[in-house]
């Protein structure tokens, strides 16, 4: 287990964020509808301190049930490039409960006075992203048997890691959770839903998340997913592990979107008239700032 005791970080780190999207297209794209996920919403685990969009179209806001703050915006003319850009500035720290379940690994997630939000009983059901075959199951039991402490979901963390190896391309967005277990490679997303599909294999809630992880030596997972799984659905207590790290998260992840799979929770979807030949470019920088 690698907490952040063991590592010496500080208790808080405020980090400024730019990440840039650019889509180009060979064929003009007609008409398009974009949704965003792009704007982390302040609880438990950080306050979002500034955070601006910038999109070729006007913006309308909203939050969806699982309380992510949601974009839209509309290109009703030809273009050959649509870029979409978010700046911004958050302070993460462990943001943990000392009280209840596990101690300071967990942290308490419920919807604000006036906000509708889905119960965490919601995660337990599975999506074509996230069905677990049999073998699956097999693999996950040994892990949960005794329950789904804190202690077992960092070793089933391990065992999947071990399983699913990190591999940049072997995957892609589409990719399940079954598919990517039986090819034995993927990438943080794959490791994610994994892991989220074990749980719920055994009516555990567990839910995707979507965000950052700020690591100088490795920019390649500057765009990061893990999973939230839920300890108490009655209290909306989580627990939420990097698959790929092997950990229980803390001050170098930031939080966009959760979801029950990774299209729940993309950054970026959209519907496209016209647009043949798209080619992406993805720009993230994370920057540490000084309190």
């Amino acid at each position: 287990m690698c907490s952040s005791r063991r590592r010496g970080l500080p208790n808080t780190v405020k980090y400024k964020i730019h990440h840039q999207t650019v889509y180009h297209y060979a064929e003009p794209v007609r008409r398009s509808v974009h949704e965003l996920r792009l704007a982390p919403r302040s609880g438990p685990l950080q306050a979002v301190q500034a955070w601006e969009l910038q999109a070729p179209g006007n913006l309308s806001e909203a939050r969806d049930g699982f309380g992510n703050i949601v974009h839209n915006f509309t290109v009703s003319g030809p273009a050959d490039t649509i870029a979409i850009t978010a700046i911004g500035e958050v302070q993460v720290s462990t943001g943990h409960d000392d009280a209840g379940r596990d101690g300071h690994h967990a942290f308490r997630d419920a919807p604000a006075a006036g906000e509708a939000r889905v119960s965490p009983l919601y995660f337990v059901g599975g999506t074509p992203l996230t069905a677990a075959p049999p073998e699956m199951q097999a693999f996950a039991a040994p892990f949960l048997a005794a329950g789904h402490e804190v202690p077992a979901l960092l070793a089933l963390a391990g065992g999947i890691a071990d399983h699913v190896r990190y591999a940049a391309n072997t995957t892609h967005v589409g990719t399940s959770a079954a598919e990517a277990f039986h090819l034995g490679s993927g990438v943080c997303q794959d490791q994610a839903q994994v892991m989220v599909a074990a749980c719920r294999a055994f009516g555990i809630p567990a839910r995707y998340v979507s965000g950052y992880f700020y690591d100088p030596a490795a920019t390649e997972l500057a765009s990061h997913a893990w999973a939230d799984v839920c300890l108490d659905a009655g209290q909306d207590l989580w627990c939420s592990i990097d698959v790929t790290h092997r950990c229980v998260t803390d001050q170098r992840h930031v939080r966009l979107a959760v979801g029950r799979d990774y299209q729940s929770a993309a950054p970026v979807r959209g519907i496209l008239e016209g647009g043949s030949g798209e080619t992406l470019q993805v720009n993230i920088a994370i920057t540490p700032l000084a309190d």
